[in-house]
């Protein structure tokens, strides 16, 4: 049993092992077939299109992956509601969780900069439009 509330465990050692539980995957919790099909439809200009799209993919997510995302976005959408004293607005979060919970299956070298952008605008968007894709 851990005590979270002791000081040895501040917000970065618990922040870092959470980060590193979902980079040790063999597969992100957000799938390969996730990313594969939500790259495209960041580019669709209509907005109910790009939301169907998201929650339909996210809802057909393997349960575990579903139930542990739905929780995770709950709880840092309650880390931006204290942006104003963490700095930790809904782009920085999807900038340090992106990469950690959605990644290509196959990854070229000429790719990971772009990739790290769709990783983080991918997360960017569910966590914004998350009441709409949980509902």
């Amino acid at each position: 049993k851990y005590d979270l509330d002791c000081k040895e465990w501040d917000v970065f050692t618990l922040t870092g092992a959470l980060k590193l539980f979902f980079r040790e995957l063999k597969e992100p919790l957000l799938t390969f077939n996730l990313f594969d099909k939500a790259v495209p439809a960041l580019t669709r200009e209509s907005t109910a299109e790009r939301l169907k799209i998201f929650r339909e993919n996210i809802h057909s997510l393997p349960k575990c992956n579903f139930e542990t995302f739905k929780c995770l976005c709950t709880h840092l959408l309650k880390v931006t509601e204290l942006s104003k004293e963490n700095r930790m607005e809904v782009q920085n979060i999807a900038i340090v969780f992106g990469p950690t919970l959605i990644w290509p299956q196959h990854e070229n070298n000429h790719c990971i900069a772009t990739n790290m952008v769709y990783q983080s605008k991918i997360v960017e968007y569910c966590l914004l439009e998350s009441k709409a894709i949980f509902r």
